[in-house]
């Protein structure tokens, strides 16, 4: 499945009593919450002694992604763009690949 075919199968899924202007703030605290539930995995792996539950944390994962999708989507941004942006901004702030130094003294 590509990145735009996913928002749009996505979308699908969306709560039609949510008003456009609403959506994305739905969508960002749904993005927060989710973040939170998959923190949650990898802190009871760290410190509560649970295995890291690979399971649940590709749901959580994949409810981020679908959070995520429905923000492009309230922004009229396609998927894909926002990815692209993305990678392009890292490309442009490690050239080379990761670089601590580059990560301590960062300019933008």
């Amino acid at each position: 499945m590509k990145i735009n075919e996913y928002q749009k199968k996505a979308m699908s899924f969306l709560n039609p009593a949510i008003k456009k202007d609403q959506i994305i703030v739905n969508a960002v605290m749904g993005l927060s919450a989710e973040a939170g539930e998959a923190l949650d995995l990898v802190k009871k792996q760290l410190f509560q002694g649970h295995d890291l539950n690979r399971d649940e944390m590709v749901k959580e994962l994949g409810d981020v992604a679908w959070y995520l999708a429905e923000a492009a989507y309230a922004l009229d941004i396609p998927l894909q763009e926002v990815l692209e942006a993305n990678i392009a901004k890292l490309e442009k702030r490690f050239p080379e690949g990761f670089s601590a130094e580059r990560s301590i003294n960062r300019k933008e």
